[in-house]
């Protein structure tokens, strides 16, 4: 596991804000808190307690989530939520500047480091079954 998932750092010099920001969501539910460098006694000292806040929610009794799973665990399947039914899935259209639109549909995930992959099946190329397919094919290799 990466020693600051969940962790970003914050430094705002036009407010005086230094810190650290824990951010998760666990079972649709998020959490978040800032872990100011001068109120826990510096930069590095504000990190420890963050990742400490952080391990405590991720050991939460009855969340049964690793960090380490917490980016592999992705909901793959039909979800009412999204229209397409997949999460992670997504018709999108474009327009472009002389009014032509675009079709296509996107799949998106987050790698292992943290950064979001995106891949794009184009309706006119696949047709648009065939584009949605592709993309959710996509999208489950890519977190398996």
């Amino acid at each position: 596991m990466d020693p600051d998932f969940g962790i970003s750092r914050l430094d705002q010099e036009s407010v005086g804000t230094h810190g650290w920001q824990v951010r998760l969501q666990r079972k649709g539910v998020r959490h978040g808190r800032f872990f100011s460098d001068s109120a826990w006694g510096g930069r590095e000292s504000s990190l420890r307690i963050a990742r400490q806040y952080r391990d405590r929610l991720i050991g939460r009794p009855g969340q049964n989530v690793s960090p380490s799973s917490a980016s592999e665990r992705s909901h793959t399947g039909p979800n009412s939520r999204t229209r397409s039914g997949v999460v992670g899935v997504t018709r999108v259209v474009q327009r472009s500047a002389k009014g032509v639109e675009y079709c296509f549909w996107q799949a998106s995930w987050m790698r292992q480091d943290g950064r979001r992959e995106i891949v794009r099946y184009s309706v006119l190329k696949y047709g648009d079954r065939t584009a949605f397919e592709k993309a959710c094919l996509a999208r489950r290799k890519a977190l398996e």
